[in-house]
């Protein structure tokens, strides 16, 4: 099977052989690892003055910025993240987003899972504005659901566009953190007004398209992760150890209904010994591949100042030893 169909089989639960897929939502160290620099990282001030052949070479080195990076660390899927376009964490122009993608399937065909961005609910606000968004939670709620309201319209339409082209895209990853590491930002009276409707919502919409969902959110997710994962996504990513997340728990308690993605502990990657990576880089594949509907990762992405050697230290081990036979 190509990387794509076994990134598929794992979204379904389904059993497997070979190696367990891996991804990162984003591996921003491309310029020490392949020469490139990431989409994400280039300033395209001056796109609308290029020429028709300008912008298409600018197109086919952000394009091979992601398959030389899923060829080199085997991974089975790409978040393709739009550049010039990029809007908060929907795609700003799709035809930005359409043109990237085009070129990702015109240089890979169909071997690797392609998604892009698609959660319209609303994130953990930053710190210049969580109080004033708290207290519009409570004063005027309506405030909060008519922006929810326009997100979803902008990922449905994203999503019909898409669709027009069949093949494009596979599915859309659901990036809008609600968790801190001690707790979610949202009660769960305010994650059941605020954003179950329309996460479930999006969910339904997705899968009505042929779409997969995969949901993100890093912290503790654990008081709030009976609501999210009711909600219908096909996948629940990262999966956070820093927040306290129990990989074994959660493949207990949800394992039956949604795909897992994720669980190696970015701190490990980060301050930890190569023991301790390589011991959790372990303990994650032990405790996520029984039962098959688990996707390895990182517990958040491989980010900008981590230490490449780490990155492939941890991506060594899964590809010895996270094999199914």
């Amino acid at each position: 099977m190509t990387p794509r169909e076994t990134f598929i089989k794992a979204l379904k639960r389904e059993p497997i052989t070979g190696h367990v897929p891996h991804f990162e939502l984003v591996m921003f160290l491309t310029m020490e690892s392949i020469g490139r620099i990431h989409p994400l990282h280039r300033d395209y001030g001056q796109w609308d003055q290029m020429s028709a052949k300008e912008q298409d070479l600018h197109l086919k080195d952000m394009a091979l910025a992601y398959i030389e990076t899923a060829e080199k660390y085997h991974h089975s899927a790409i978040f393709v993240h739009p550049n010039p376009g990029v809007n908060g964490d929907l795609p700003g122009n799709i035809e930005s987003t359409r043109r990237i993608l085009e070129k990702v399937r015109e240089l890979s065909g169909d071997k690797y899972f392609l998604m892009v961005h698609g959660d319209p609910t609303m994130a953990i606000p930053n710190g210049d504005n969580m109080t004033d968004v708290a207290v519009m939670m409570y004063e005027e709620p309506e405030k909060i659901h008519d922006y929810t309201k326009r997100r979803m319209e902008e990922a449905q339409k994203l999503a019909e566009e898409m669709k027009k082209q069949p093949g494009l895209l596979d599915g859309f990853a659901l990036c809008s953190d609600y968790c801190f590491n001690t707790n979610p930002f949202y009660s769960r009276e305010m994650f059941e007004e605020f954003v179950t409707p329309y996460l479930k919502g999006i969910c339904d919409f997705y899968r009505s398209l042929g779409y997969y969902s995969i949901k993100h959110t890093d912290g503790n997710v654990m008081p709030i992760l009976d609501m999210i994962v009711g909600c219908g996504p096909d996948a629940i990513h990262s999966l956070d150890p820093q927040g306290g997340v129990d990989l074994k728990e959660v493949k207990k308690l949800y394992g039956d209904k949604v795909c897992l993605i994720g669980n190696v502990n970015c701190g490990k990657m980060q301050t930890g010994t190569e023991e301790e990576l390589v011991a959790d880089t372990r303990r994650a594949l032990r405790d996520g591949m029984p039962g098959y509907g688990y996707i390895f990762s990182t517990s958040n992405c491989a980010y900008t100042g981590l230490a490449l050697e780490r990155y492939e230290l941890m991506n060594r081990i899964w590809w010895e030893e996270g094999i199914y036979q």
